[in-house]
This record gives structure tokens, C-alpha cells and sequence, in this order.
């Protein structure tokens, strides 16, 4: 569909294109709407996911993973799950291995690392990563779940809202006050199991879109957490989710430009058999203008995003970059939504159609991993420093 060729891939990333749509094809496409309904993915879908080696590629084969540090290999399975249209397990599965890992990995004692990543990378343990407080969104310092330091343990209490994979996670990365006197530089991760005492879930949310997705609230009543499981040092957790938090961005980017592309394809196929005025809806002039308008910008947002996956392959990306990124893509993905639920007409309003359920997964991207608002205001601190 798209003129530009790509130069980001080689034949050998091509082939493992073809085994992450092959999968798909095959385990995940033919159950999402059944997920949909039970509002998360099955625990099964995680460990076959794990089998085919697909999560936490990037960890060392020490720990089970593949020791595969090209980030190429992660965006083409971004990419492919979000061509494959199943949005929930599109966000899910990138989340776990591309945000919640790299914090376990980079930041995590020895201890840490040899007891969850064997597991996360097999699909036993799902990870999910905690900062946003029913009264506290994007202003990570307005947090206030605390973690008192008891000597040999932390003693963590208060709530997260919103937490993607939260229904079923096994590990979260939970961003916590250690010092509330010192603001952003009194903010730590810890790491929380699902068989500490204290620690519970609630009900997953009835969103509006998303709804293959375990999104719930998470509660900590007087959790003790082991020193072990504190994630680098005490008061830099705010500095470790400002660094880790560009590649969460840029994980969203990709997802939203091959969603686009996803609703685009499916877009295109309808509008050719469909006839109004006895002829097909493809042939008027609007219909055309209309898809060459979302083919030109989709083209554009690949090519921008492929050259950003270069970038970060050498670790050229900053904040302000991975903040761009996602507040156009998400941008243009709601934009195409919106036209090609139009080209579809009243159909495009049936949840039956793939776009209509697009349209509704589409909207929380411009939200998550920090409002477009907080992008703009990232890109501006870097024009105006």
C-alpha cells in the first residue's frame, strides 16, 4: 500500500517478521474478541507468548532471554501486533517486556533480577509498572503512596489507578514516596509480588476502548517489601522513570502508526465493495482524497518512527524526541480513526467491525504515558533551554 521502501530491516529481521505474524495469525487474532469479553488476555496466551521466545528478547540468556540488544526485533513485534488490529494485547505484551523489564534490567539487584526475569521472559510472571494515583496523573510528584524504611524492609501503603496489566500482574515496578520533603528527589521504584501481604487488586475497568486489556486499581496496605527489591537508589526513582519513560513513548508511537495502518488496510477493502449509487464508494472523489490524505501522513509516520528506532538503536534518543514522537502518532491515530470510521458510515459504528473497536482503543493513546499536553510541554523545555 505504502511507496517508500524501508531500509531499517534486513532479510534476517524480515524472517522474524514472518514468525511473529505467523503467531499472531494463529494465537492471538482468532481469541481477542473472546478476550475482549473476559477483559484481559489469557494467562495461557503470556506463556505461549513466552515459548515462541517473544517476550524479553533483550535479556541475557543468563536469564533466559536471547541477549538480542537491536531494538528492531522489539519494534517489528510492536509493529506486527498492532497490524494484526487486537489493540489490547498490542499495548499489553510491549508493556511487560519494552517498560516494565528494562527497569528490573537496568536498575535491579542480582537478587532482583535472577528471581523475576526468568519468569517474565518465560510468561509465568506478568509485569506491569505503577506511577499514576487516583489523584495524581501526569504530576508524578503529586504521588502519594508512601514506602517507610523499617531497617531490613519497606513498609509501603496507598493506591494506583490505571495500571495496565494490573489485573493480572505478578511483579510491578511501583513508584513510591521515600521522602516526601524532597520532592522529586524523595520518589522510589520498589518492586512488588503478588504474594505479598497487603497487596490486592481491583476489578478491571469498564473502559471505553481497550477491552482485551487488564486495567485496574492496585492497593498497598502495609506491604513489606525487602530492601533487595528497592530498584537502583533511594530518591532516584524519578530520574529512572524520566530515562526509561522515552522508550515507553516511543513504544506507544509505534503502536499507534501500525494501528493506523491497521484501520487504513481494513479501511481501503471496505470502500472497494461497497456500492452506494450504483457504483463502489471507492470511485467518489472524497472517498479517494480521503485515503490518499491518510496514506501520505501514515507513509510520513513510518518513516519518522524507523528513523527514531535507528536512533534509539545507538542511543540517540531523548526525552524530548520520544515526546514528539508520541504525541504526533497518537495524534494522526486518532485522526485516521475518526475518517475511517466516517468512510465506513453506520457500519463504522458496529463494534463488529474492526474499525469501530480501533476508534475506541484509540482515544486513552493520547492520555497514557503522559498527556499530549506533558509531550508539548517536554518539547518545549528542550526549544527554550
Amino acid at each position: 500500500m505504502f511507496g517508500l521502501p524501508r531500509m531499517l530491516f534486513t532479510e534476517e529481521h524480515e524472517l522474524f517478521r514472518q514468525s511473529v505474524k505467523d503467531f499472531i495469525a494463529r494465537e492471538i487474532s482468532p481469541y481477542n474478541a473472546e478476550w475482549e469479553k473476559q477483559k484481559m488476555v489469557s494467562r495461557e496466551s503470556w506463556k505461549k507468548f513466552g515459548e515462541n521466545g517473544f517476550l524479553g528478547i533483550q535479556a541475557p540468556e543468563s536469564l533466559g532471554g536471547m541477549n538480542i540488544q537491536d531494538f528492531r526485533y522489539n519494534a517489528i513485534l510492536i509493529e506486527e501486533l498492532g497490524l494484526s488490529g487486537c489493540s489490547g494485547p498490542a499495548i499489553g505484551y510491549p508493556l511487560h517486556s519494552d517498560i516494565v523489564m528494562p527497569y528490573i534490567l537496568h536498575y535491579g539487584t542480582e537478587e532482583a533480577k535472577k528471581k523475576y526475569i526468568p519468569k517474565m521472559v518465560s510468561g509465568d510472571y506478568i509485569g506491569a509498572v505503577a506511577m499514576t494515583e487516583p489523584g495524581a496523573g501526569s504530576d508524578l510528584q503529586g504521588m502519594r503512596t508512601s514506602a517507610e524504611d523499617k531497617g531490613d524492609h519497606f513498609l509501603v501503603n496507598g493506591s494506583k489507578t490505571f495500571i495496565t496489566n494490573g489485573y493480572l500482574s505478578d511483579v510491578v515496578v511501583v513508584a513510591v514516596k521515600t521522602d516526601p520533603a524532597k520532592g522529586a528527589k524523595g520518589i522510589s521504584l520498589v518492586l512488588i509480588d503478588k504474594d505479598m501481604k497487603g497487596f490486592s487488586k481491583g476489578k478491571p475497568f469498564e473502559k471505553v476502548g481497550l477491552h482485551a486489556q487488564d486495567t485496574c486499581e492496585l492497593f498497598f496496605e502495609d506491604v513489606k517489601v525487602p530492601k533487595e527489591n528497592l530498584l537502583g537508589k533511594l530518591g532516584e526513582g524519578f530520574k529512572y522513570l524520566m530515562t526509561e519513560l522515552a522508550q515507553e513513548r516511543l513504544v506507544v508511537a509505534l503502536a499507534a502508526v501500525a494501528l493506523g495502518e491497521y484501520m487504513l488496510a481494513s479501511t481501503v477493502e471496505y470502500v472497494k465493495q461497497r456500492k452506494a449509487f450504483n457504483k463502489s464508494i471507492s470511485e467518489f472523489q472524497n472517498t479517494r482524497f480521503k485515503l490518499a490524505e491518510m496514506t501520505a501522513a501514515l507513509e510520513q509516520g513510518r518513516i519518522y518512527c524507523d528513523h527514531l528506532v535507528q536512533l534509539h538503536n545507538s542511543k540517540l534518543v531523548d526525552p524530548a524526541m520520544a515526546s514528539a514522537a508520541k504525541y504526533n502518532m497518537t495524534e494522526l491515530q486518532c485522526k485516521v480513526a475518526d475518517e475511517c470510521v466516517q468512510l465506513h458510515g453506520g457500519y463504522g459504528y458496529m463494534w463488529e467491525y474492526g474499525v469501530a473497536r480501533a476508534y475506541a482503543d484509540a482515544r486513552v493513546q493520547r492520555i497514557y504515558a503522559g498527556t499530549n499536553e506533558i509531550m508539548k510541554e517536554l518539547i518545549a523545555r528542550k526549544i527554550l533551554k
